[in-house]
């Protein structure tokens, strides 16, 4: 099923934007007013949401389902359907019917993780042990990450804006997670060329971990099959990613807490984090 939504997503964001292109101009040529902006309304606007989340990285998360862009779909699909009745091109509606499924699909099936819950992830039980290396190419293991309460935070790389963003929304968080005696881990299954850069790029004083060979994940039971784009691999990321989860241990090593998203654009903020802290007696001193 991941190898089908990884050739899926990538092949749905082609057409996506095939069809908003296309369509964009038969208007400019002078086609169908009411079939070709239908068109428009089933596929443009989420192409131009993605293409600002992907071009800025400032959005850690999004609705669940994008009920506006759902709404301006199925909009879309009706003005396409009447401008057929009264004559126009059929053409057109066949690419508005593909527009809203493609992103119905995206929305529903691709963006959901079903069935997730590991049982390694249990409040009150030892983090597991694995090992990792920092980016300073140091090799560290899991049981080191004891004396303090800290948050994992893994992510499945560089490559994804959801991910960058969610870091630099917990970078500025930085100063009351210290107060609050904790130390942020962030743990990604990329090259590590990609960590050292993050390290560097972020001036906070986080951990910055590769996982490699995804073992951590393994461990943990959070790995993702096929989890990326296909065609990622051709910029060195295994097929194998992480499902984005946060845990929260004790100085003793015991999880406190665990997000296991069943989407991943729908991500814990900040000061839910800085909350389960609290709530276990790591107030600000």
């Amino acid at each position: 099923m991941n190898f089908l939504k990884s050739i899926y997503v990538m092949a749905y964001i082609t057409a996506a934007l095939g069809i908003s292109f296309y369509a964009g101009a038969q208007l400019a040529q002078g086609g169908d007013l009411l079939a070709w902006s239908g068109v428009l309304f089933t596929t443009a606007p989420f192409m131009l949401r993605l293409s600002w989340i992907m071009m800025m990285k400032d959005t850690p998360r999004t609705s669940a389902r994008f009920p506006v862009f759902i709404l301006l779909g199925v909009l879309g699909l009706i003005l396409t359907n009447w401008a057929w009745r009264n004559g126009a091109d059929i053409y057109a509606l066949d690419l508005a019917v593909a527009g809203l499924a493609g992103f119905m699909l995206y929305s529903f099936w691709y963006s959901s993780f079903s069935g997730r819950g590991s049982n390694k992830l249990k409040a009150g039980e030892t983090l597991a042990s694995f090992s990792l290396r920092s980016a300073s190419g140091e090799k560290i293991n899991s049981d080191d990450m004891r004396g303090r309460p800290y948050i994992l935070m893994f992510f499945r790389g560089n490559w994804c804006p959801l991910c960058m963003a969610q870091i630099k929304e917990l970078a500025k968080s930085y100063q009351q997670i210290t107060a609050c005696g904790a130390r942020v881990a962030l743990i990604a299954p990329q090259p590590h060329g990609n960590t050292e850069a993050l390290a560097k790029k972020f001036d906070v004083d986080f951990d910055f971990y590769t996982d490699e060979g995804n073992k951590a994940a393994r461990a943990l039971g959070i790995a993702n099959k096929w989890g990326i784009p296909f065609g990622m691999q051709v910029l060195g990321y295994s097929s194998e990613t992480v499902l984005p989860t946060v845990i929260i241990t004790d100085p003793d090593g015991k999880i406190l807490w665990a997000d296991e998203t069943d989407n991943y654009r729908v991500r814990p903020e900040p000061e839910t984090f800085l909350t389960v802290l609290r709530d276990h007696g790591f107030a600000p001193a």
